[in-house]
Parts: C-alpha cells; structure tokens; sequence
C-alpha cells in the first residue's frame, strides 16, 4: 500500500497558510498529520518541526511540509535532522528542483512571504514530481554524511 499520508505543522505566523494547505490535501484525499498549532496565539516553531520529523523518521508519512513567517527558521531547524531533506519553496521551481534533483521530503513555506494559489500550486507541484536519480544520488548521499 502507498503511503498517502502527509505531516504538516507551522508555527503561529504559518497558522493561516497552513489551514488552507490542510484543506487543499484533504480535497485531494491525502490524509493529513496536522501537528498544530490550531490558532494564530504565538508559539515556537521549533516545536513543532519535531512531530514532522519523527513521522517521517518512522514512515507515518512520507513526506512533510512546515510553515512558519519566512519559511527559513523551520527550514533551517528540519534540516538538522539526517533524514530530512528540507527545501524552502518559494516558487514552482524551486518545488521542481528541489524534488527532481535533492530528493527532499519536506517543503517548507513562508506564510507571510508566499500566497495561497502560489503555494497551493508549488505543493501540486513538489508532490507530483519524482527524483530523477543518476548522478543526484552520489549528491544526496554526500548531503547525508555531513556533519550535522
């Protein structure tokens, strides 16, 4: 069976961009591990990229996406786990690149930074395209064996 299941979080800046890439999965029946927080009241976003991580980490879902004002706090904070290939998407091509060519498992957003359709249409994006593989292997390998 295919894992369709998606782990998402934000911190409380990313709170409404969230809620509407909740909706927009669940419309296209992904079932969704939405991680919180469930309100616009301030919260630390670190907090919340730990729950994504561990779904991932255990197969509870196969890919993340994290939402805090900038997108680069959760950006920086997810990639410090070897597992996580976390790319910061701001536009259709960076969602297409940072899957055909970095294989990543977490999209991350900006909710004060990037709009609703944008985002909407970038995350069509980084969950339809497949990593080409060949010579990226050798690249995503090395990213692995960085020291963390």
């Amino acid at each position: 069976m295919i894992n369709k299941t998606i782990a998402i979080a934000s911190d409380h800046a990313g709170y409404p961009l969230k809620s509407v890439l909740v909706d927009f999965l669940k419309g296209l029946n992904y079932e969704v591990l939405d991680f919180g927080p469930q309100s616009t009241s301030s919260v630390d976003y670190p907090d919340y990229i730990v729950p994504v991580a561990k779904a991932i980490e255990v197969g509870d879902a196969f890919v993340g996406i994290l939402v805090c004002g900038s997108g680069i706090g959760m950006c920086i904070g997810a990639n410090r786990y070897p597992f996580i290939r976390a790319a910061l998407i701001r536009t259709i091509e960076d969602s297409l690149l940072s899957r055909q060519h970095n294989d990543a498992n977490v999209a991350v957003f900006g909710g004060r930074v990037t709009t609703d359709k944008d985002a909407i249409e970038a995350l069509k994006v980084f969950l339809t395209t497949p990593f080409m593989g060949g010579h990226h292997v050798n690249r995503i390998d090395k990213l692995s064996e960085l020291p963390r």
